[in-house]
């Protein structure tokens, strides 16, 4: 008698498995590894975040500086991927981990009076607490974390209102050095460029008037003179043909700041370069603002 051919089973053998459940697994597999992924740059994102929000709240200035450059290092590495821009957006609405209210309540508030300081404030059973104030490289490090932070999520520039953070800007740029004006115009173009209450706390600060007047001032430096035309021809830009816009008459405040061939220059020149690249624009934004202090020069 011919014995039977064992099959792969009774063999001990296992059965063949189908293309659609080797597919199943293989997804399932995928959609794990997505997973932990997510997770492992969740983790890093609110590490770096807590790393550097914990040493910018501090009392003294070098450790605050030290957080904002971790900071910066972190913005800038948000911009490598879509989901790590998803997840620091997601994070700013997570109150410990939000930016702006860390830069406004330390580096960017406004400076206190320096209180009398004797032996028992600093002996004493309650010693009293005393903040370093910013330095300039600290102060411009904070509004270029304020810059991208606004530029990477819109809803900082509107959490930044809350702040007065327009205010507080046009006087950093009133008052402080070069280092910080520069770093201050950049800062404001990011909190207006598509928010209306900025742009009206802009508005009634005289914030138009003051940049106008270093962009006049033949004694400022030149750097921030080019960066004040360089502002004025973005904000005039962005802002032009847009009736809702707090600063729509902009037009006709730059006549009243400026003479009338200047103005003319200045509305023409803020018309440029639309079909450009980003380079490209730049060049041409540098030539222009060169132009228009040339023309107050005459």
């Amino acid at each position: 008698m011919n014995a039977k051919s064992a099959s792969p089973e009774s063999a001990g053998e296992p059965a063949p498995s189908s293309p659609r459940s080797e597919a199943a697994a293989a997804a399932v597999a995928d959609d794990l590894v997505a997973a932990l992924g997510r997770r492992r740059l969740y983790r890093e994102v609110t590490l770096a975040l807590r790393s550097g929000l914990r040493d910018a709240r501090d009392d003294f200035s070098f450790l605050r500086t030290r957080g904002l450059k971790g900071l910066i290092k972190f913005l800038r590495s948000v911009t490598s991927s879509d989901e790590s821009l998803r997840l620091f957006r997601h994070s700013q609405t997570v109150p410990e981990l939000q930016v702006i209210p860390v830069l406004f309540q330390n580096t960017l508030s406004p400076p206190k009076e320096n209180p009398n300081i004797t032996l028992d404030h600093i002996f004493g059973v309650d010693p009293m607490k005393i903040n370093s104030p910013p330095t300039e490289k600290e102060i411009s490090l904070a509004l270029r974390v304020l810059e991208a932070c606004c530029l990477l999520y819109s809803r900082c520039a509107a959490l930044a209102h809350k702040y007065k953070s327009v205010k507080v800007l046009v006087n950093i740029l009133s008052t402080r050095g070069v280092i910080e004006q520069g770093a201050c115009l950049d800062a404001l173009i990011s909190l207006m460029l598509d928010s209306s209450s900025n742009q009206k706390d802009f508005e009634e600060c005289n914030g138009l008037e003051k940049v106008a007047n270093i962009l006049k001032d033949e004694q400022a430096d030149e750097t921030i003179r080019l960066k004040c035309g360089e502002f004025l021809l973005i904000l005039i830009g962005h802002v032009h043909g847009r009736d809702n816009s707090p600063l729509s008459r902009i037009n006709e405040d730059i006549k009243l700041l400026f003479e009338e061939k200047c103005a003319s220059l200045i509305w023409a020149a803020s018309q440029f370069g639309s079909t450009l690249d980003s380079d490209q624009r730049q060049t041409a934004l540098h030539i222009q603002a060169r132009r228009i202090i040339e023309s107050l020069e005459i």
